[in-house]
C-alpha cells in the first residue's frame, strides 16, 4: 500500500483553541474522550478538512488513519495521555527501525496505562523532526515526546496523529475526534451516512453551516478499506471542534441538498443518520448488548 502524507500549512488567521474539558470526558456512557490535544492550543487545533480520519487522496486505496494537525516545525509534540513508550524512532509502518523510507518518518508509539473495555489502547506520533523519548520510557499526560517535523512521506511539517485500540497496529485504529476531548464550548458532529436502501456512502459530502456565525464545514464520510467505526456509533463521519450553536447540516442527495437545523452541544456529541430519500434520523444509537435505543 502507498502511503502520502500531504503539506499541511495553517490557514492564515486561524484561530486558536481556547482549554480543553479535563480528561477524562464524557458526558454519555458510550462516549470516551480520555485523551488530551498532542499540539499546544497556542497552535490552531482543528485537524486538516480533506484529511480527517477515513478521508482518501490520490487513490481510492490510500485511506487516512489519523488526523493531521497543523503546527510549525519545531513545535512540541505532547503526551495525550500517561503511558509506556513501545516506539521511539523509524520504522513504525513497516516495523524495521532500518527502514529510512519508512512513510511514518520519525515516530511515538505510547501504551497507556488505562484501556477500553479490556483492550490496550495506543496513540502515534508521526512525521516528527526529533524525538525526545526512548522505549520503556513512561510519561504523563502533557510531556513532551518531540517535536512536529516533516519525516517520512510527506511534503511539510504537521503532526499525523493516531489513536490503536487493541493492538499497536496500522489496521486497528479509531477515528482520533472521538478519543480527544473537545476544547471546552465546544461540541462533536458524529453521523452515518447511508442510501435510501441502507448502503453505506463512502466518500460522500457532507457539508455544515453555523447560523452564528455562517461559517462552513465540509467533511467527507470515510472510505471502503483501513478505518474501523466506534462500536457504539457504527458511524462513517466525524466533524469535532465545532464551537456550541445551532447549525445547518446539507448532504447532497438525488440531485438535491437534504439541509435540517441541529444543534451543536458543549462537550457532548451530537448524533444524527442520514437515510437518502427517507431525510435524517436523530435517534441514538442502539447498545452493542441489549440493541435498545
Amino acid at each position: 500500500m502507498q502511503l502520502f502524507f500531504p503539506t499541511v500549512i495553517p490557514a492564515e488567521g486561524a484561530e486558536y483553541r481556547p482549554p480543553l474539558y479535563p480528561i477524562p470526558w464524557a458526558l454519555s456512557p458510550f462516549d470516551h474522550f480520555y485523551f488530551a490535544a498532542p499540539i499546544a492550543a497556542t497552535y490552531p487545533g482543528d485537524p486538516v478538512w480533506d484529511y480527517r480520519y477515513g478521508g482518501i487522496y490520490f487513490r481510492p486505496d490510500v485511506i487516512h488513519t489519523g488526523i493531521d494537525l497543523p503546527a510549525p516545525r519545531g513545535a512540541e509534540v505532547l503526551a495525550a495521555g500517561p503511558g509506556t513508550v513501545v516506539w521511539a524512532g523509524i520504522g513504525l509502518y513497516s516495523g524495521s527501525k532500518y527502514n529510512l523510507k519508512d512513510p511514518f518518518g520519525l515516530a511515538v508509539a505510547i501504551r497507556h496505562d488505562f484501556g477500553y473495555k479490556n483492550q490496550p489502547l495506543y496513540t502515534v506520533y508521526a512525521h516528527m523532526d526529533e524525538v525526545d523519548v526512548i522505549v520503556g520510557q513512561w510519561v504523563n499526560t502533557g510531556d513532551v515526546v518531540g517535536n512536529v517535523g516533516d519525516t517520512g512521506m510527506t511534503t511539510g511539517p504537521h503532526l499525523h496523529f493516531e489513536v490503536r485500540l487493541g493492538e499497536n497496529d496500522f489496521w486497528k485504529t479509531r477515528n482520533p475526534e472521538l478519543w480527544v476531548s473537545p476544547p471546552q464550548g465546544y461540541g462533536v458532529l458524529v453521523g452515518r451516512v447511508m442510501s435510501t436502501y441502507g448502503e453505506r456512502l463512502d466518500s460522500y459530502l457532507v457539508m455544515l453551516k453555523s447560523l452564528d456565525t455562517e461559517k462552513q464545514y465540509s467533511v467527507k464520510t470515510y472510505g471502503p478499506l483501513t478505518v474501523n467505526s466506534d462500536a457504539y456509533y457504527n458511524e462513517n463521519v466525524v466533524l469535532g471542534d465545532l464551537p456550541a450553536g445551532v447549525y445547518e447540516l446539507n448532504i447532497p442527495y438525488g440531485a438535491m441538498n437534504r439541509k435540517v437545523n441541529i444543534q451543536i452541544l458543549p462537550g457532548q456529541i451530537t448524533y444524527f443518520s442520514f437515510y437518502g430519500y427517507k431525510f435524517y434520523d436523530f435517534t441514538a444509537p442502539s447498545t452493542p448488548e441489549t440493541g435498545v435505543p
